[in-house]
């Protein structure tokens, strides 16, 4: 009774102090416990202990679902560290504030009204008193995502001579990877063995691409998939805006890579059509790819930049800057073209306060990837191409790379794990905290307008 009490009495005052507070507390704490866990000798199959630099660098990856490794995945890790891996990718993926929720609910029975906002800042529900149901939706629906996947996989991997017990715990590290977006990858061959394969590239891809939706619009296709005239504005603008940017990357990296030997060039045109649609899919935030990234022609990286840069859907395990973000930032401009006074899409008009969230997470996300980008030039000894792309991969918390993560020196790392950090941390709390955040004044000052453009 005194560990319950002295537990609600924690999350109590965290909650009432700063949900971005807690968020920042929960998600260093984990991140310290899987770093302490993965220094152990008993994580690597040496046995010898992990570099402490290295330890970390895994551990906010998996936690931030990122991917992005400086040790290879599967022979530095023995069974218990890839385990580890896998339920540091599991927690990353649900949210840590979904987690504390969840906790809360387990100790105190209830949820207070503190817990319940934040709750609903991150799981984006609409009523308060739907928290604690949609909490637990979320835990049943991504388990059951993650089980359909390794179901689906199972059979392949058990075909291609893996054998029963690598078999299912190859597919159940691949389904967790996938739906979580964490890009993790437990063989020694990695995806470039599946390359045209649909029987892994189909299950991964849409396993990513539904991570990548975010759990309101899970909930929404769950509840109402019959009656798409009541899903939520939300939804609706997530999954059309996902789809066009599916299609326009399937295209874009189709074309670009069509002649490129390195990639699509010696395909066929089944395996070049599936391995471009793969590779569309994995820049919102899958870090999976059965293409070599590092063979990418530079144009191709450029494209890919900006598909890792706008990420997956809000409250998902993606990063980036949100889709809907990128959608509100399109149509706000659509609508200055057009001379339009507001912005409207599906019937709806707008809020200007939408907007000007928007853009303070545009200009945030945009003001990291410069620093960073410009400190990891100065730092390490690349061009501005592959260090571009490292650092939006490290902030969308994507995880694809070309190839450059373990070269770099520890200086470097100290950079991209700040930016993991600041992908998975940044835009959830910002978005919280400007959705919370509206003074009202009294007295208003004189309107004027200076010269734009």
């Amino acid at each position: 009774m005194g560990l319950r009490s002295a537990l609600r009495d924690v999350i109590a005052s965290a909650a009432r102090s700063s949900s971005a507070r807690l968020a920042l507390t929960a998600f260093t704490g984990i991140i310290l416990v899987v770093t302490a866990l993965l220094a152990l000798p008993i994580a690597t199959e040496s046995r010898i202990p992990t570099p402490f630099v290295d330890a970390l660098f895994t551990a906010v990856s998996a936690v931030c679902v990122t991917g992005l490794t400086t040790v290879d995945t599967a022979t530095h890790w023995s069974t218990f560290g890839l385990v580890v891996i896998m339920v540091a990718m599991k927690v990353g993926g649900l949210g840590v504030l979904t987690l504390a929720s969840l906790l809360s609910l387990s100790v105190m029975r209830h949820m207070g009204l503190a817990q319940r906002i934040i709750a609903a800042s991150e799981t984006r529900s609409e009523k308060l008193s739907e928290v604690g149901g949609v909490l637990k939706v979320i835990v049943i629906t991504s388990t059951s995502l993650e089980l359909l996947t390794f179901l689906a996989l199972l059979p392949h991997m058990i075909v291609n001579d893996h054998g029963l017990g690598r078999s299912i715990f190859n597919g159940m590290f691949y389904a967790i990877s996938a739906f979580n977006n964490a890009g993790f990858v437990p063989e020694v061959a990695g995806t470039g063995q599946y390359v045209g394969d649909p029987w892994f590239s189909i299950p991964i891809a849409t396993a990513v691409f539904v991570g990548s939706l975010g759990f309101p619009v899970i909930l929404v296709l769950v509840r109402k998939w019959r009656t798409p005239a009541h899903w939520s504005l939300h939804a609706k603008l997530t999954l059309s805006t996902s789809a066009i940017l599916f299609v326009v990357g399937f295209l874009g990296i189709l074309a670009m890579e069509w002649d490129n030997p390195g990639t699509l060039g010696r395909r066929d045109l089944g395996t070049r059509i599936l391995a471009s649609a793969f590779a569309s899919v994995m820049p919102r935030s899958g870090g999976l790819s059965t293409l070599d990234v590092g063979q990418f022609e530079p144009a191709t990286r450029l494209f890919v930049d900006l598909l890792m840069f706008i990420g997956g859907g809000s409250g998902s395990t993606g990063g980036g800057i949100k889709v809907t973000t990128f959608a509100l930032l399109v149509l706000s401009i659509v609508a200055e073209a057009r001379g339009d006074r507001d912005v409207e899409v599906f019937g709806r008009r707008l809020p200007q306060d939408a907007i000007r969230q928007a853009i303070a997470v545009l200009v945030m996300s945009a003001s990291v990837v410069f620093v960073a980008t410009l400190a990891l030039l100065e730092l390490a000894d690349f061009g501005l191409d592959r260090t571009l792309f490292e650092v939006l991969s490290a902030y969308g918390t994507v995880g694809l790379s070309t190839g450059i993560t373990a070269d770099l020196p520890t200086s470097a790392k100290a950079v991209i794990i700040a930016c993991m950090y600041m992908g998975r941390i940044g835009p959830m709390t910002l978005g919280a905290a400007l959705a919370l955040r509206e003074r009202s004044r009294v007295v208003r000052l004189p309107e004027d307008r200076p010269i734009i453009g």
